[in-house]
């Protein structure tokens, strides 16, 4: 029996390996290589496989899955620290955006309800690609990544709305007042829906699902979660990425968070290709080709406007110019959701087949184009930094109300506050450490200064910033934030202000570590290596090697810039006493029982190492402990051995601690 979406599953998948082979090559992101397989797959190129149903289903789930994981790693903590985001944010993004594209539709000779249509198709951005390409360059927790997703959370909420005034803007009657009663009933029912779960049902759940150790029954459970949830909020009519957002926190409020992310992560990456992929076959060649110029003029109309609404917006919120820069560049596409509203649009006659066809055009190619946006966007801020633009802009339109000058000295700089950051200023206090934090997310300045910390909001990059934070009396700056660009210009501005400061940078990327140092930092400390060395430090501890020549080999994987790990075995370095010592050895400690026939006798007449060729190399007594006991000490109860020797010769031991019928175990063996 013939099975249809077997066939357009093949074809995808055989289609995009080459794809995204040859865009590997060529260094195009992954992204636009789905879109460019859909291009070519679709109806309107070779026609290999047609836009179905089941293909679409398969595209929402891996929205869904997205989604999900993104509001796993965001978390309900993070998502309430960005509220103001959200509301003021979003809202200013929506209103203006749906104003400016109303005037321009209207100029243009539309009537006015399909001009305001126009403004809700425009108003909205990509949630699935933005989302996507900020993950990949792990830029989630940036404050534009941050910003952009607290906009797009809006959008998608923007969504419900938009749908139901479609009818009334085609002037078919409507009690638009009942449905936005329901509306907001519906909201408060699902705001307690996510809190009851978060709270009491989904800890619970998974808890019990932890309980079997089956992977199966935990990886069912985390996707029944994520699929009733969706599945819920779609039945208030709220969009199926907002849903699985809203699961993904639920989710993350449960101690199994982390782990729930690494099941779900295959079947997320494999189905938001066949959504990529989707979106690409929605464009029409013909289309481009009949008017080419009037799509290119409104390609780059939609982006830089949307690039200057947000951008405007987010300075409003109090982020500095660079930030607004960023998340301007970042939400400039038009999204998939104005996809279905223009459906909708079209069903109702306030887009006409033309237009639509249009609408796709231009939305699919500003699609394409974000990935490489998103990559620009750090030289683009950078370029525009530097023309004479006013003080007030560059900082930000809401500028928190400026601290004294740091009069600390010796002091350390913390650049960031997020998890790195408060670690560092927790160990500086416990330490009586003096330190300051320079922050750019505003609403975490004003939280934590309220809380008593030394924060003051700037952006380091700037050296009226640094001055601010007395650069140069400090001993040691660290710069702990998720932008790489912005880190390798602050730590060129810190050494340049402050050639004395010991500068310590981290990063989440290997690439970023020697453009660090060229810049001027003495440490780069890049995360996955420092979790490699940890590990292997655990190992060599485990093998006895001398904790000398331990400190000594890291010390020459640190300051070799981790050559280690990215060179072949041959180029390790070159510590010379670095062996495994006794690797048929191991200590282990044994508890002295009541019962055990070793109570009351000496170490000399138990001669363990005469024996059973095992050395006593310490024993523990009442928080005491005998470091290389001599021979007339003896084992009392509840006294801690331990015990250096080979693991069979101490497992004889062990059944000696423990065997009460043994009565003189000095004649034993």
């Amino acid at each position: 029996m013939e099975i249809p979406l077997l066939y357009d599953i093949c074809i995808i998948f055989g289609l995009s390996i080459a794809v995204l082979l040859i865009c590997h090559k060529l260094s195009v992101p992954s992204i636009v290589g789905f879109l460019l397989t859909g291009l070519i797959a679709g109806p309107h190129g070779l026609g290999l496989i047609q836009v179905d149903r089941e293909v679409e289903i398969l595209a929402e789930i891996g929205v869904i899955l997205l989604l999900f994981a993104i509001g796993i790693e965001f978390s309900l903590k993070n998502l309430l620290r960005i509220k103001q985001s959200v509301l003021i944010g979003g809202s200013l993004q929506v209103g203006l955006t749906l104003l400016a594209a109303f005037a321009l539709a209207r100029y243009f000779g539309q009537a006015t309800n399909e001009s305001l249509f126009i403004g809700c198709l425009a108003a909205v951005s990509s949630t699935a690609i933005v989302m996507k390409s900020l993950q990949e360059r792990d830029e989630t927790r940036t404050p534009h990544g941050g910003t952009a997703l607290a906009i797009l959370i809006f959008q998608d909420i923007a969504i419900v709305p938009m749908m139901l005034i479609t009818p009334i803007l085609a002037g078919e009657a409507s009690d638009m007042s009942s449905a936005l009663i329901l509306l907001l009933a519906k909201g408060a029912v699902m705001i307690a829906v996510v809190f009851v779960g978060a709270k009491y049902i989904v800890p619970l759940v998974l808890s019990q699902a932890l309980q079997t150790r089956s992977r199966e029954v935990f990886l069912l459970s985390v996707l029944a979660i994520c699929l009733a949830v969706v599945w819920l909020t779609s039945r208030f009519g709220v969009s199926l990425a907002l849903g699985a957002f809203l699961a993904g926190l639920i989710v993350s409020e449960s101690e199994s968070s982390h782990d729930a992310l690494g099941h779900i992560s295959p079947f997320r990456d494999v189905f938001t290709s066949f959504f990529f992929v989707s979106v690409g076959m929605l464009l029409d060649f013909h289309v481009l080709f009949q008017k080419p110029l009037l799509i290119a003029g409104l390609t780059i109309g939609v982006l830089i406007a949307k690039s200057v609404i947000a951008g405007g917006v987010t300075s409003m919120l109090g982020y500095p110019l660079r930030t607004a820069i960023l998340t301007g560049l970042t939400l400039s596409q038009v999204g998939e959701f104005a996809f279905i509203l223009a459906k909708a649009g079209v069903e109702h006659g306030l887009l006409s087949d033309a237009n639509y066809k249009l609408f796709l055009a231009v939305s699919v190619v500003t699609m394409a184009a974000t990935p490489f946006i998103i990559s620009a966007a750090p030289q683009a801020a950078n370029g525009l930094l530097r023309l004479p633009l006013p003080r007030r802009l560059v900082s930000g339109l809401r500028p928190i109300a400026s601290t004294q000058d740091v009069e600390q000295t010796n002091h350390v700089i913390v650049i960031g506050f997020g998890i790195n950051g408060r670690n560092v200023a927790k160990a500086a206090r416990a330490a009586d450490i003096p330190y300051v934090i320079v922050e750019m997310n505003p609403e975490t300045v004003r939280t934590e200064r309220a809380n008593g910390e030394p924060i003051f909001y700037g952006d380091a990059v700037y050296d009226a910033v640094l001055h601010h934070a007395n650069i140069k009396a400090a001993r040691v700056v660290v710069v702990v934030i998720s932008d790489d660009a912005a880190s390798r210009r602050i730590v060129a501005a810190a050494h340049a202000l402050n050639p004395t400061a010991h500068i310590i940078a981290r990063t989440r990327h290997l690439a970023e570590v020697e453009p660090l140092y060229r810049v001027g930092a003495n440490e780069v400390i890049p995360e996955e290596f420092e979790t490699s060395v940890e590990i292997f430090t655990r190992v060599l501890m485990e093998y006895l090697i001398p904790h000398d020549q331990i400190e000594r080999f890291i010390a020459e994987v640190r300051a070799d810039g981790y050559k280690m790990f990215r060179a072949l075995p041959k180029d390790t370095p070159s510590v010379p006493n670095l062996k495994v010592h006794f690797p048929d050895l191991e200590i282990s400690v044994l508890h002295v029982d009541q019962k055990s026939p070793f109570v009351g006798k000496s170490l000399a007449e138990l001669a363990l190492r005469g024996r059973y060729e095992v050395t006593v190399l310490a024993v523990r007594r009442n928080e005491q402990i005998s470091a290389n006991p001599h021979g007339e000490l003896r084992i009392e109860f509840d006294d801690e051995v331990y015990l250096l020797g080979n693991p069979e010769k101490i497992a004889q031991v062990a059944d000696l601690f423990d065997n009460p019928e043994i009565q003189n175990p000095t004649q034993t063996g």
